[in-house]
Order: C-alpha cells, then sequence, then structure tokens
C-alpha cells in the first residue's frame, strides 16, 4: 500500500514526488475523459505520463476548467499545466514554459456546404465562434467588424457553425479534424497561423522547468515521443 505524505506543498508517493499537472479535459484529441470509465486521455496525457516516468514522478490529473487554469497554477493547485496550451508573449508575463511540445495553427470551421469563407478576409464583419480564452478567441477579436460569441468548450463552440447559428469558428486544427471526423457536415481550412504548445510552470519553479524540459529532451531523444504522436495523429 502506497503511503501519502504532504511535506508544505509537495506531495510523495513512497518516495516518489507527484507531479500535480492541471488540464481542461475537453479538447481531443489533446486531452478528454472515457465517458464510459472517466479515465483521462489523449496526447497531452500520454505526453505528460512519459514525461513524469522519464524525471521519476508519479503524475496526478487535476481537471480544470480552462479559464480558471493559469489561475490555479499560480494558487498551487498544480505544479503545471499541459492542456494545448500556445505559448504567448501575454501568458508569459505570468507563467513559464517548457520547451515547445507542439506545433499547431488555427483554422476555420464553416458547414460543409458553405463556400461564402475561405480566409479570414472572409470573416469580416461575421459571427464567429470560439473557446473562451484561447488563441482562436484572440484571432477573431482581432477580425474587423467580427461578432465573437465565446464558449467554455470547443465543442460547443463548433456546435455553433453546425446549428447555423453562426457561419464559423476558430479553433486549433488537430481539433477541427477530430471533430470534423465525427461529423460530415462540418469543413476547415488550412492554417493561417503557427504556433507552439508548452507546458506551464509557476517562474519561481526553476528547478521544476529544468527536470521538464530534460525530460522532454529525454522522449524524444529516445523515440518515445513519435511513438504517442503516431497514436493520436499519423494513424488516424
Amino acid at each position: 500500500m502506497a503511503i501519502l505524505l504532504i511535506v508544505g506543498s509537495s506531495a510523495v508517493v513512497g518516495a516518489k514526488p507527484v507531479l500535480r499537472v492541471g488540464t481542461s479535459a475537453d479538447f481531443p484529441p489533446f486531452e478528454f475523459q472515457d465517458e464510459k470509465t472517466g479515465e483521462y486521455l489523449g496526447f497531452d496525457i500520454d505526453l505528460i505520463k512519459a514525461v513524469g516516468a522519464a524525471a521519476d514522478m508519479e503524475v496526478q490529473i487535476v481537471n480544470t476548467a480552462w479559464d480558471g487554469l493559469i489561475p490555479g497554477l499560480l494558487t498551487g493547485n498544480y505544479d503545471c499545466i499541459i492542456s494545448a496550451m500556445t505559448i504567448t508573449d501575454e501568458r508569459m508575463k505570468a507563467v513559464a514554459f517548457s520547451d515547445p511540445y507542439f506545433s499547431a495553427g488555427q483554422v476555420i470551421v464553416t458547414r460543409a456546404d458553405d463556400t461564402s469563407i475561405v480566409t479570414v478576409e472572409d470573416l469580416v464583419g461575421k459571427a464567429i465562434a470560439v473557446q473562451i480564452g484561447t488563441t482562436g478567441d484572440l484571432a477573431a477579436s482581432d477580425i474587423e467588424g467580427a461578432t465573437v460569441k465565446r464558449f467554455n468548450l470547443a465543442p460547443d463552440a463548433i456546435q455553433e457553425v453546425r446549428n447555423g447559428s453562426v457561419p464559423a469558428c476558430i479553433i486549433d486544427l488537430a481539433v477541427a479534424a477530430e471533430i470534423a471526423k465525427e461529423y460530415d457536415d462540418i469543413k476547415y481550412s488550412e492554417p493561417f497561423t503557427m504556433e507552439y504548445y508548452g507546458i506551464a510552470m509557476r517562474k519561481n519553479d526553476t528547478d521544476l522547468i529544468k527536470k521538464i524540459n530534460r525530460a522532454l529532451a529525454s522522449i524524444k531523444a529516445s523515440g518515445e515521443y513519435d511513438e504517442i504522436y503516431a497514436n493520436w495523429f499519423q494513424a488516424n
């Protein structure tokens, strides 16, 4: 039987430290919950488990609403965030990021029969659905005359397009591709941005930042990263 010790803000299972990881488990294929078992699944989940193993730490997932992730990190609810979070200058004012672990881009999701929207310029003056606080939200907010409808969950933003409430949604490419597998009444554009995901940590946790970066480098060098990537993307 494992013995849980709490010392200050650090938790230890047996002799192995616990890495408490915040995520918003509503963003497939990066992080989501199995509807039957409640198990956390996704590319980010497999990646952070591999990072934890490489750093000799026990990973504990803490599911948190997207807009509460960074505040929760700063108040000590967990030690890091992995949640398809783009490294941005604005976020780096509050937190530190690991080395990038994924390259991504924003796309425009429309109904499959809509030929009027192809590029960002076609969104001028239109209503756009986004997940609140994401880089998709930022991109939509920069479009002249756009009305931005914000949702807590990415699937809800895309559903607004499917039911005809808005003509478009701006969201991450991998998420659009995953949801489009399920619904043939939507399509998505080529990416119009390039961005990088990172693991967020508190700025003063310098030892953890170094440990996470070493672990990331280790699993990339060993080929484990490529195996995780292929499982969630290339095999689909």
